[in-house]
């Protein structure tokens, strides 16, 4: 039986629908642009021994009248002393108030250049260029934290901890002069009536202004007295003040760390 066969030529023409992919080499990728990196940032390592020497400042909302209304307290607090010297309360975050607040600051508590170093966070008023700008030109060392590492700030934390959890803190405030009003009366309980655990249970207003040793010398004679009146309380050795801390630190170097770099 014989069958005629014919033969069909493959088409050059492409046939319908999506057409499959060739596989690709590496050498035939395209090539990517080279993906930016950031260094990690260096941990902060300050030292205070005295006061004046290294000041940690911040930004905190107050709930105001309305909701998603708020009040921004702009605080300044010297980290060995705990002492307060400086804030400010306003309506928005500005880094024009915060370059004000700090201007007014260091000049009323005479700061020499040189001497002084700043701490903040990365927020935009703290890491702002006219806050940059005028440290360097008052001759401030300036110094941030790590990003998203709240530790690196931790007096001004612990401080609006203390502010927030006072038993008359309010949950709004009305007015921004309520605000204020509020405001002005911690602060002046927390620099000049507060007795503050970091600092021996001295006020950080007798810590700045170095009025510790009177207080200590009464603190000794009230130590004394008790102990003369009832010497079989005191079973281990004569009371004595708590000594004050000699320095504060902003994450303090363990011990090995210390060696090391001074091996270097």
């Amino acid at each position: 039986m014989c069958t005629n066969a014919w033969l069909v030529e493959p088409s050059s023409r492409p046939a319908s629908g999506p057409r499959p992919r060739e596989p690709t080499t590496a050498s035939a990728a395209p090539e990517r642009r080279r993906q930016a990196t950031h260094p990690p940032r260096a941990k902060p390592e300050l030292v205070a021994t005295a006061a004046n020497r290294v000041w940690s400042w911040d930004i905190t909302k107050l709930a105001g009248p309305a909701k998603w209304s708020y009040f921004h307290l702009y605080v300044i607090i010297d980290i060995y002393s705990r002492y307060v010297v400086g804030w400010l309360l306003a309506d928005r975050e500005s880094s024009i108030l915060a370059e004000k607040l700090l201007a007014d600051t260091i000049t009323k508590h005479n700061i020499d250049r040189n001497t002084l170093t700043i701490h903040a966070d990365n927020g935009t008023s703290m890491a702002s260029k006219p806050v940059a700008f005028l440290l360097a030109d008052l001759g401030v060392t300036k110094s941030h934290s790590r990003p998203r590492t709240s530790n690196d700030n931790p007096y001004s934390e612990a401080h609006f901890k203390t502010l927030k959890y006072r038993p008359d803190f309010p949950d709004r405030f009305d007015t921004i002069e309520q605000a204020r009003t509020f405001c002005r009366s911690f602060f002046t309980w927390y620099n000049t009536e507060h007795r503050h655990s970091g600092i021996a249970w001295h006020t950080p207003h007798d810590v700045h202004h170095g009025h510790t040793d009177a207080v200590n010398a009464v603190r000794a004679e009230v130590l004394t007295a008790a102990y003369q009146r009832n010497p079989e309380r005191f079973v281990r050795k004569h009371p004595e003040p708590a000594a004050l801390p000699t320095t504060a630190w902003i994450n303090q170097p363990n011990r090995d760390q210390q060696i090391h770099s001074k091996n270097f």
